[in-house]
């Protein structure tokens, strides 16, 4: 498939994708708004039932007080009484409830003010006629429900009712047309929006097996232009894996044949010290002769003026001869170390950590006390591991910690750990002089040191410690300021596989 090929697949699949996405969009926007206007068109339905529901409650409780009344004014049954009172007390709750459902409509509101008008005035005469009634004058009682027959609050109140209950009869037509129309355009927009999903499954469909076969055809070729690949592969490891060894042994045939002339160096470099003393006695008995005064004692160098000079001269440069081949010699000792540990496989053994760098503060315990520092071992998880590479590692770590903490300041060194997606983090912080931020790198470099070189060493530690770390799979670094104490963090795989790393050694 040719570039230009590949840029039109790929602008499709984004034109589709944004399709979709935008048919999505609108479906679901458009649904949301839909549903939301039927509930509200069918919520106003159901309000308009309602309040013709309470309508019919309320004239039904009016006939019922009516009724109660006129029986208890001919029969004096309390039966009729109790009816009554219960009419009554059911019509304000009634009432309120209509005119709370109806607020929102004006013209209800105007109805609401002459029917309360209405029910006030009937209930009134209800109240007058059962007092009456209690205090024996059932005349009177009988004149006013005569009164109120010719006043006709009863019809008034009926037609007050009738007329909202016609209003609300066309609003349940109206917003019964609104529900109806909301749910229809609703169902349109799902049957739209599932058409258009269904095509475009289709288009992706269709996209998707052509977009296979030309990965299916990619694949073809691409197994048949590396079909020697991994033979390919072993035989540049296999070289490589040579080439290492081969390294390491050069390393170490050089700095073993170096030992030889050091050697050398160093004893004709003592017998040149013992000649240098005769050639100065000698000297400084030549000058005594000269100058005609006593022969030095056995042993004694006189020497006064320019030979003197020259003899501590030359005793400085014997000094700093012997003082380089010292330092020579502990780097080559260093070097054939690390090349025998090169060469040493790891075997992965389980390991109780806490119980390793318990057993490695306990040998370091004389130094800590020296130093006035305590070292704190905080729970840590057990690993599969080679149990000699990771002594090497904590003990060199540790030994830092207290080799480099601040004058005068007691030291605390803290070994804690953690594991996370199947590695165990190990962190040994002190409360030392710190390192530089500049020379985070530097320390982890062969022979190169950082800060005040006011401590022995060669600067081999850290660059072996991280060498091991590599070995073992994991990874190691450092986070630290001047002054402020370091935190160096090794993370190592929880079980080892020896084998994965043997073979590229």
């Amino acid at each position: 498939m040719t570039a230009e090929a590949q840029r039109r697949r790929a602008v499709w699949h984004v034109l589709l994708v944004t399709a979709g996405l935008l048919v999505l969009a609108v479906i679901s926007a458009g649904s949301v708004y839909l549903v939301n206007k039927a509930r509200d068109d069918n919520k106003w339905v159901l309000h308009t039932i309602e309040v013709e529901n309470q309508l019919n409650t309320l004239l039904l409780e009016i006939r019922r007080a009516e009724s109660g009344a006129r029986g208890f004014l001919l029969t004096q049954g309390q039966t009729f009484k109790t009816d009554h009172e219960k009419a009554v007390a059911a019509i304000r709750p009634v009432l309120d409830r209509v005119t709370r459902l109806t607020s929102d409509n004006p013209l209800q509101r105007d109805s609401m003010e002459k029917l309360h008008t209405a029910i006030d005035s009937r209930l009134g005469q209800f109240a007058q006629e059962m007092d009456f009634i209690r205090r024996g004058q059932p005349d009177r009682a009988t004149a006013l429900v005569r009164e109120a027959a010719a006043a006709d609050t009863t019809s008034a109140i009926s037609r007050t009712a009738g007329a909202m209950i016609e209003e609300e009869e066309r609003l349940f037509r109206l917003r019964s047309m609104n529900a109806d129309r909301s749910q229809t355009f609703a169902a349109s927009m799902t049957a739209i929006g599932s058409a258009l999903v269904v095509l475009l499954a289709l288009i992706s469909t269709w996209l998707v097996r052509r977009s296979a076969r030309a990965r299916d055809e990619a694949e073809t070729r691409l197994r048949d232009a590396n079909l020697n690949l991994e033979a390919i592969v072993d035989e540049r490891t296999a070289d490589l894996r040579e080439a290492n060894n081969e390294i390491q042994r050069f390393a170490y045939i050089v700095s073993h044949d170096l030992r030889s002339p050091l050697v050398n160096i160093m004893g004709f470099t003592s017998e040149l010290e013992e000649l240098s003393g005769d050639v100065f006695r000698r000297i400084g008995g030549l000058t005594q002769a000269a100058t005609g005064g006593p022969p030095p004692a056995a042993g004694e160098i006189a020497l006064e003026g320019p030979d003197k000079q020259l003899s501590a001269d030359f005793s400085e440069a014997l000094g700093f001869i012997k003082s380089s081949i010292a330092k020579m010699d502990r780097l080559i000792s260093a070097i054939l170390n690390l090349t025998r540990e090169g060469r040493r496989e790891f075997e992965p053994v389980k390991i109780d950590t806490r119980e390793l760098i318990e057993a490695i503060v306990s040998t370091l315990a004389h130094q800590a006390s020296e130093a006035q520092a305590e070292i704190h071992v905080e729970p840590l998880p057990n690993i599969v591991s080679d149990r000699l590479a990771l002594e090497q590692i904590f003990s060199n770590l540790i030994d830092n910690g207290i080799k480099y903490l601040k004058n005068g300041v007691p030291g605390e060194i803290r070994i804690r750990g953690r594991t996370k997606l199947g590695y165990a983090i190990f962190e040994i912080s002190d409360n030392g002089r710190g390192i530089d931020p500049k020379d985070h790198q530097r320390i982890f470099d062969l022979f190169r040191r950082a800060g005040t070189q006011d401590k022995p060493g060669q600067g081999i530690g850290l660059a072996h410690v991280r060498a091991l770390v590599r070995r073992l799979g994991g990874t190691m670094s450092v986070s630290s300021e001047l002054n402020t104490g370091s935190t160096f963090i090794v993370t190592l795989p929880i079980n080892w596989n020896a084998s994965n790393r043997n073979s590229d050694q």
